[in-house]
């Protein structure tokens, strides 16, 4: 739960969904703490992206705050996925809000631990998983993290956050689609989780 010591000191603000809060070599002048909605962070190189975490109500980005402590620039890109109501910690308040809350630090060594975890699940489906394995991974992730399914996402969309071509992501759709995994639909792309 937010303390009210952190949010005296943050401004509220309510985002658009697909709004780019920040890009990798902006300099940090805010942390996002997720009242509702759901942000993505992600990093690329050229034309590809690959997904890092999402930031959920209750939770912040420890990259930006990592950034704000060693007054760094960002090393990822940050975006809404659904229209979000967020509170944002100016900077310069960071030190005000780590003395006025001795949970806080804390907080952020909780997420600092939960996002280490899963960026060494994310390195681990690099490594280790077939390429459909992860794309099937990946829209069953976005279907519980956005609460909807059929997934409202485009060949484009899935290859650009796991890192291929939208030819390659068509044809193992299709593959998953014959095998019973997914259904191809004009308005997304339904998971049929009857099929384990």
């Amino acid at each position: 739960m937010i303390s009210p010591a952190l949010t005296s000191l943050c401004v509220h603000k309510l985002i658009r969904k697909h709004t780019v809060l920040l890009s990798a070599g902006d300099q940090v002048s805010v942390i996002p703490i997720v009242k509702e909605g759901l942000i993505k962070v992600f990093t690329r190189v050229e034309e590809k992206e690959l997904l890092l975490y999402y930031i959920h109500p209750g939770e912040s980005c420890i990259m930006s705050f990592a950034a704000c402590m060693s007054h760094g620039k960002s090393q990822v890109y940050a975006s809404t996925e659904l229209d979000s109501e967020c509170w944002l910690l100016p900077a310069q308040n960071l030190p005000d809000w780590l003395a006025t809350d001795p949970n806080g630090y804390a907080r952020f060594l909780e997420l600092y631990n939960k996002r280490y975890l899963e960026l060494l699940d994310t390195i681990h489906g690099l490594l280790f998983k077939r390429l459909d394995e992860r794309i099937l991974h990946h829209i069953r992730e976005k279907k519980q993290h956005l609460g909807t399914n059929p997934v409202m996402m485009s060949h484009r969309q899935i290859a650009d956050e796991v890192g291929t071509s939208r030819e390659v992501v068509t044809r193992i759709l299709q593959k998953l689609q014959s095998d019973g995994w997914v259904v191809l639909q004009d308005h997304g792309i339904f998971v049929n989780e009857a099929v384990t």
